[in-house]
């Protein structure tokens, strides 16, 4: 069976999934959770991102299975973290093992490919080994890499920065728009695959050889951000990501199976499959060449997230970036609190998906913020408070959602860590608790100070009642 091709003016949705951190997947089986997922929310393909690691032929070879099984397309994406730009032959060989099996994903009648990185690559020299045309979309950037030679290309910097992947500094502050420009203008008038990203926080100290402790500004990016794209209507866009829980910015749940790098000591208890629920009417709208996602909403929500502490708590004591002697040849590691914190605010931030206006009461610790909610898809954000969180929309005197969070902010370093991830949570809550299963919480005492109790959402749900409980939607 032939991989299918897509026409040329069809607009797809590619969502990046992280191959490198799924090794202990047994079969094609526990893929289907996450294809089943993406398709049923608009995404047309996971770009499939590969390093040089031994399992990667079995676990591409069960998400291709998975991915023709459950209608989803998949593409090859090269993370040149790990290949180099000399490996035309094997980066060659690569897609040619995979270009003819029915999940993989053709635009205009060649198999599409991307990467992470790779300005320089020899692109003839790998069409020459695949011994086929390819749609090579590569994340080349501006400037450096070669665009005379790729069919499109990809720009990775989803968040605002300094121009220099960190925060924006004053005087020095990329947008994300400003990317979008650069990139137009340097493909003249071929595809571009514009990000769309939630957040961005990693933070790994001398406990692992890959040491990085940093932020982007993401506070409401991932509503501001889908505004943008209505508006720019690429014929491409990617998310970022599905699942890299190292960075932050997965939308898939942690139930998802997968290892522990070691960031579990700040993804647990974090859910954030709430993102994917807010972006379903945008990817609705731009499916249908909508310039506002408002007339795709089915179903009344309230999304809400925001971090689990205040940025002025000082962890300094117990943080695992305060220890030892970590590997800063990146140029990404900083001690303590994550650079870039001062660009993120202390509030909650609410989305709401509505038929008709409301009002809606947001109570935070001991501050309560009323705030009155237009028809459609709107945000508002309102100041932290340590303590719960809770939610309520009205309509006169009807109560039409209500419900308190079972992930209270605290002023305490949870795990003994600075924590800038995000939790997200739904109202009306329908579903059970996304949690991290025991593969992916095997690192969590590495190199923490303090006892880190795991998956306390689960006891919080216990003895919360039915009526005044919410959870992190899966």
């Amino acid at each position: 069976m032939a991989a299918t091709a897509v026409a040329s003016d069809d607009r797809l949705i590619f969502c990046h999934f992280m191959i490198g951190i799924v090794s202990n997947r047994q079969s094609p089986t526990d893929y289907d959770d996450d294809m089943k997922r993406a398709r049923s929310l608009g995404i047309d393909a996971f770009a499939l991102n590969i390093g040089t690691d031994p399992y990667t032929d079995t676990q591409l070879g069960y998400a291709y299975q998975s991915a023709a099984k459950n209608d989803m397309k998949v593409f090859l994406s090269f993370d040149f973290n790990w290949y180099n730009t000399g490996q035309t032959s094997a980066i060659g060989s690569k897609i040619k093992q995979y270009s003819g099996l029915p999940a993989q994903l053709k635009v205009d009648n060649k198999v599409f490919v991307s990467s992470f990185a790779g300005d320089g690559v020899d692109v003839n020299a790998i069409k020459s080994a695949a011994g086929e045309d390819i749609f090579f979309a590569p994340n080349f950037h501006p400037g450096v890499g070669d665009f005379s030679t790729i069919q499109g290309a990809l720009n990775w910097m989803a968040w605002d920065n300094n121009g220099n992947n960190k925060a924006p500094s004053p005087g020095h502050n990329v947008t994300v728009s400003d990317g979008d420009r650069s990139y137009i203008k340097a493909l003249s008038g071929k595809p571009y695959i514009a990000p769309v990203s939630a957040w961005f926080s990693t933070h790994f100290g001398g406990e692992v050889s890959y040491s990085k402790n940093w932020v982007f500004p993401s506070d409401l990016l991932w509503y501001n951000r889908w505004r943008e794209i209505l508006a720019l209507r690429p014929r491409f866009i990617e998310i970022i990501t599905w699942n890299d829980y190292g960075e932050s910015h997965y939308i898939g749940p942690l139930s998802s199976p997968h290892t522990d790098d070691g960031s579990s000591k700040w993804v647990m208890d974090m859910p954030h499959d709430g993102w994917l629920e807010m972006s379903r009417p945008f990817i609705a709208a731009l499916k249908a060449n909508a310039s506002s996602a408002d007339a795709f909403v089915t179903d009344e929500k309230l999304i809400y997230w925001y971090r689990p502490t205040p940025k002025s708590v000082n962890c300094d004591a117990t943080d695992t970036t305060m220890e030892g002697n970590p590997n800063n040849s990146s140029g990404n590691f900083f001690r303590g609190r994550p650079n870039g914190a001062d660009s993120m605010e202390d509030s909650v931030f609410v989305v709401s998906l509505l038929k008709s206006a409301a009002s809606l009461t947001v109570q935070s610790g001991n501050k309560s913020q009323e705030i009155k909610v237009s028809t459609g898809i709107n945000a508002y954000s309102v100041p932290m408070g340590v303590g719960k969180q809770k939610f309520t929309l009205t309509r006169g005197d009807k109560t039409i959602l209500s419900g308190t969070s079972l992930k209270d902010i605290s002023d305490t370093c949870i795990c003994g860590i600075y924590n800038f991830n995000a939790y997200v949570g739904v109202l009306p809550d329908e579903s059970a608790i996304d949690q991290l299963q025991p593969a992916g919480l095997a690192l969590i005492s590495q190199g923490l100070k303090v006892a880190c109790p795991t998956n306390t959402l689960s006891a919080k749900a216990n003895i919360a009642t039915v009526s005044g409980s919410l959870r992190g939607s899966m």
